[in-house]
């Protein structure tokens, strides 16, 4: 089993992902994933948050290590997730993963239809609490 890497959080969103954990049943496969990703997290003020890691409505931009093709995503909240295929929401497994990885940060992606690709964090392009964002 390989060692998960350190995550950072901010305030706000342990508090925002508190509250939707709470509300969601006790057997939900996504709840228990990000209860998992949030019991080895460091939180932080938002205002002291890297700006180079992942947090909620935190936009990123990927690179795939066997192709170096290029996507971009933003990390949400179930009730944000877009129809177009450009947002990832937290209760996903790759969601609860993300969050909280910092540029350079790698990671397993599932594929369609079984197996998974490296990734790795090129760059988070936006970030709400570098742009001084809290509200969202």
């Amino acid at each position: 089993m390989t060692e998960q890497p350190k995550i950072v959080i901010s305030e706000i969103d342990m508090e925002r992902l508190e509250r939707l954990l709470e509300s969601l049943p006790g057997n939900d496969a996504g709840k228990v994933a990000l209860e998992a990703e949030l019991s080895r997290a460091e939180v932080r003020p938002s205002k002291d948050m890297p700006a180079n890691v992942v947090t909620m409505n935190s936009e990123v931009r990927f690179t795939v290590s066997s192709s170096a093709e290029e996507f971009c995503l933003r990390l949400v909240y179930p009730k944000d997730v877009s129809a177009k295929g450009d947002t990832v929401s937290i209760l996903a497994p790759v969601g609860s993963a993300l969050l909280g990885l910092a540029q350079g940060d790698e990671m397993d992606w599932p594929r369609p239809g079984g197996g998974t690709t490296r990734v790795r964090i090129e760059e988070v392009t936006y970030q709400p609490e570098r742009s001084g964002d809290f509200h969202r």
